[in-house]
């Protein structure tokens, strides 16, 4: 299991990934998007140097603000334009996959619209992700797609498509956590995960491990039964370094512990 962080789109990518190595972090969860860091202007083969001479990974993450299901055709184009862009940008600098966060916002339209337009969004990068050998995942967000059916309206219908597991995510918006839900369901799809910490309800905030309500072990425990041993992003926001150092060994230590038998995924 690699422990990484997700970069702040407001600083400096370099300056970043200084301190992520400082930490001993295993990977970079990239997120390319405005104000600092726009893959259009981010130094490519900077960061390739800088992850390579740390012996670290890369982990495509996108804007989760992107209308990829916009009802105004230019509007999704666009979004699915940029989505190439970054694709194209993160297999510079070594990704293998790229997160989506699908889209929900088309007022007045049924759901059956936005997962379709969200599927024809998809399918407008499938030549790029062959011809670049990388691959989409999509997360699962509070409130639309948060348990295994609404994820499956997607992962269904794409059987390349992989999941991108937020598990903070996944105590929002609902009567219980749905983590072990979706794993029981989709955890053969598992590419990539968030950890992080909140208090239920709708707030997304992103807390240090051990200050909320996530049952840290619960959770670790039901990634370790679906056999999972790839990538976890702490997407913990502090600027005090210190609680992310907390994070970080607190999931090591937990993950070391736990040991049990896999699921089986269907």
């Amino acid at each position: 299991m690699l422990i990484g962080a997700m970069n702040h789109p407001a600083k400096d990518i370099l300056s970043e990934i200084a301190w992520m190595a400082e930490l001993k972090l295993g990977f970079i969860d990239l997120t390319l998007e405005p104000p600092g860091a726009c893959a259009q202007n981010a130094d490519l083969k900077a960061i390739r140097a800088l992850v390579d001479r740390h012996g670290m990974q890369v982990v495509g993450h996108t804007a989760y603000y992107l209308p990829l299901a916009s009802p105004f055709e230019s509007l999704r184009k666009a979004a699915v334009s940029e989505l190439r862009t970054c694709l194209h940008a993160f297999a510079q600098v070594g990704a293998k996959w790229m997160n989506i966060h699908p889209d929900r916002h088309a007022p007045f339209h049924p759901r059956s619209f936005y997962i379709g337009k969200n599927l024809e969004s998809l399918r407008d990068l499938e030549e790029d992700c062959k011809a670049l050998g990388m691959g989409l995942m999509i997360e699962n967000l509070p409130g639309d797609f948060n348990d295994a059916h609404q994820l499956g309206e997607l992962l269904g219908a794409m059987p390349e498509l992989g999941l991108h597991l937020d598990i903070g995510h996944a105590n929002l918006l609902v009567p219980h956590n749905t983590t072990e839900e979706i794993l029981k369901r989709w955890g053969d799809r598992l590419r990539h995960v968030h950890l992080h910490d909140n208090k239920g309800g709708h707030a997304d905030l992103h807390m240090p491990l051990g200050t909320g309500t996530v049952d840290l072990a619960w959770s670790i425990e039901a990634l370790r039964r679906c056999g999972y041993d790839g990538t976890i992003t702490l997407e913990v926001f502090t600027p005090d370094p210190h609680y992310f150092a907390y994070s970080r060994d607190r999931l090591r230590a937990l993950w070391d512990h736990h040991s049990a038998p896999q699921l089986t995924a269907r």
